[in-house]
Formats: structure tokens, C-alpha cells, sequence
């Protein structure tokens, strides 16, 4: 079973702009998109509910028991052991597509610095340095009123 690699092209449509298109994306990443969507639909939050509302009213039927507790316990723990990894890789699929989004934003405006396309690469003394420097260049353009 081949995976097949996601190829992206930049078409230039003018001096100032370009359109990406992609195509061939891995079965992983399909799939995590398609859940995604999936389990954050109402839908699933109802059947969730019905799910619970059927597993509580099997409670007296089943007197309560440990083995009726045991069964919701681990249903509720296999999904969310499951969707941490899912919405781990949604979360990071969007993050970085924001920061290419930024990047583009910041490499099309002229008085922007380049040096902040990649900042999130930086280490965190890097990071803080650079929120120092700005946080100064914000008081000298906006200075605390007093009094």
C-alpha cells in the first residue's frame, strides 16, 4: 500500500500574488480531515447524547453494576485516547497552515521585516527577546499616559 507525496504548486498570477493548488493527499491525512469533520458535526454530538441517555436508562436493568460502569469507562476512554492523536494533527495542519498564510502576508508587504517569516522556529529565549523588542517599540509609539 503506497502513500501517495502532496505536491504543491505556486502559479504566479500577478507581480503581487499567487494561487496554491494541492493534490494527492497521504490516506492519514485524508482520513484525519474527514473525521474531523465528521465528529465535530451536531450529529455526532446527538449521537453521543443518545448514547449516554441509552446507557444511563440500562442502569437499573442492569442494577447499576460495575461490569454497566466498566462499559461506558472504557467506550468514553478508547474515544478519547483516539481523538487526542485527531485533533493533534488537525491542530498542527492548521497552525502551519496560518503561518504559511502569514509568512505570504509578510513577504508581500514592503515595509514588513522578513526576518518574522519562520519566527515560530525561534527557540524560546529567541521568542522572548523578540516580544521585547517589540513590546518597546510599542510603548515608544503608544507611551503609557500618566496620571
Amino acid at each position: 500500500m503506497g502513500t501517495t507525496k502532496t505536491i504543491i504548486e505556486v502559479v504566479p498570477e500577478s507581480a503581487n500574488s499567487a494561487a496554491v493548488t494541492a493534490s494527492g493527499r497521504d490516506g492519514f491525512t485524508k482520513f484525519s480531515i474527514r473525521t474531523s469533520q465528521c465528529v465535530g458535526s451536531r450529529w455526532t454530538f446527538l449521537s453521543a447524547i443518545v448514547v449516554v441517555v441509552m446507557w444511563v436508562s440500562t442502569g437499573p436493568l442492569f442494577h447499576y453494576s460495575n461490569t454497566w460502569q466498566l462499559v461506558i469507562n472504557t467506550g468514553t476512554t478508547i474515544v478519547t485516547f483516539l481523538m487526542v492523536f485527531l485533533i493533534q494533527n488537525t491542530q498542527n495542519r492548521d497552525a502551519r497552515a496560518i503561518h504559511l498564510k502569514l509568512n505570504e502576508l509578510i513577504h508581500a508587504i514592503d515595509k514588513a521585516k522578513n526576518r518574522m517569516i519562520d519566527v515560530e522556529n525561534l527557540s524560546d529565549c529567541e521568542l522572548e527577546e523578540l516580544a521585547k523588542t517589540y513590546e518597546k517599540i510599542r510603548l515608544k509609539s503608544n507611551p503609557p499616559k500618566v496620571g
